[in-house]
């Protein structure tokens, strides 16, 4: 077998049988195949599609490029979840301790942002000591301790994945949905947990602008996770604004804080509570995650998980340098707050990086005082710009420009929680 058969098989809107994906993604693990080899079958990949049969080999064979993990050693059912990704979406933080606190275990891998959307591990290194990275044997212990661990992946874990990740960003052939989907779910597998719920984002702020391109996406995860049997769900959700009023890292900790003190805004609560019970119903385990935030064991849970990874939850977060408020223009009702908009001022703040070796700042970011449908009045702060650099607020105003509107009413936008996708 050869690369260039199997790049022609695709070109001319072949399927690739087991055999060729098997061996194609072994060999350029290897190094056997060249990257722009891999990069033409990817092309063919985006151009052409892929069938459920071929995408479910071409996940399994990214699994099989690396190690699987194992919770079978613990005594209560793993659950899961993953998002796209999106601006403000900080959930992560507060759901896992909060499914934790209800009775099932959580063990999360998570990554680092990238453009304009934040990224967890981002986000939870605010956090005077707390550790990413960890090995599987911590990961253990710490799953034991608190019932929930959030660390990065290990470079075991499916690395034709990351290889072709790496490939696909510089090719132009991120957008691929098979691609995507495959990606996505090959860690997700390979992570070893029992239950999966997905969060696929839809709108200007998300990788998915429309829902239908959305539901492809989650159709697709949803059928990859059931062939691997993984009990998998997903939820489609609203990122054409802001999750929440905090965007960048220690302002969206401070706000998944307030969440597990019983607070925190309604949007971020609600997908919380609503995340955790889909965890929990595909768990098998029966409790009520409103009542955990209320009652405080979600925070203790929290508390412990922080700790069990060398942060401080008592610790003081990092503060930007700087600061500017962006004032309501006119009176009315705020018909608009654009989430791509706001994520890319929070990046070029410094809350988020280009590369994957930049680094962030902790404190810099974007806190919003309105959202959209709110009555608002001429000379209000609107947001707040956080910096430690005063050279940048210039470049983040120019990104805000067109970014919120305020009229008369307010326009129509998508219902944070616009569908569930379930196994046919």
């Amino acid at each position: 077998m050869d690369a260039i058969e199997v790049i022609r098989a695709k070109r001319d809107r072949g399927g690739l049988t087991t055999a060729q994906i098997d061996w194609v993604i072994d060999a350029y693990t290897r190094g056997d195949v060249a990257d722009e080899q891999m990069s033409a079958l990817a092309m063919a990949i985006l151009l052409n599609g892929m069938d459920r049969r071929e995408i479910a080999d071409w996940t399994q064979a990214m699994i099989r490029s690396g190690e699987r993990m194992d919770w079978s050693v613990l005594d209560r059912p793993t659950a899961d979840k993953h998002s796209t990704g999106g601006v403000g979406d900080k959930i992560t933080l507060p759901l896992a301790p909060l499914v934790a606190a209800c009775g099932a275990y959580v063990p999360q891998l998570s990554g680092r942002g990238l453009g304009h959307t934040g990224g967890t591990l981002d986000k939870l290194e605010s956090i005077p000591g707390w550790r990413a990275s960890l090995s599987n044997d911590e990961m253990l212990d710490v799953l034991r301790t608190a019932g929930a661990v959030v660390c990065a992946a290990g470079s075991g874990l499916a690395p034709a994945d990351k290889k072709l990740y790496a490939l696909r960003d510089v090719t132009g052939t991120v957008e691929s949905i098979p691609l995507i989907a495959s990606s996505i779910m090959s860690k997700k597998i390979a992570e070893g947990t029992g239950s999966l719920v997905l969060d696929v984002k839809v709108g200007s702020g998300a990788f998915m602008k429309t829902t239908s391109t959305a539901r492809e996406l989650a159709e697709t995860m949803v059928a990859l996770g059931t062939d691997a049997g993984v009990r998998t769900v997903a939820l489609l959700t609203a990122m054409d604004r802001p999750l929440g009023r905090a965007v960048g890292n220690a302002l969206e900790v401070e706000e998944s804080v307030e969440v597990l003190a019983g607070g925190g805004p309604s949007d971020v609560v609600e997908l919380t509570v609503r995340l955790a019970q889909e965890m929990l119903e595909a768990a098998g385990v029966s409790a009520d995650p409103a009542k955990a935030l209320r009652d405080g064991s979600a925070m203790d849970a929290w508390r412990r998980m922080i700790t069990a990874q060398g942060g401080d939850p008592d610790a003081l977060l990092p503060r930007a340098a700087e600061s500017l408020t962006v004032e309501v223009p006119s009176s009315g009702v705020l018909t608009r707050l654009d989430a791509y908009a706001v994520g890319l001022a929070a990046w070029r703040l410094g809350a988020g990086r280009a590369r994957k070796e930049d680094p962030v700042s902790f404190g810099a970011g974007v806190t919003l005082h309105a959202k959209p449908g709110d009555l608002v009045r001429a000379g209000q702060p609107l947001m707040t710009l956080h910096t430690d650099e005063t050279s940048r607020f210039d470049r983040a105003l120019e990104a805000l420009e067109d970014g919120y509107a305020v009229g008369e009413a307010s326009e129509d936008h998508l219902p944070l929680i616009i569908d569930r996708v379930t196994a046919e």
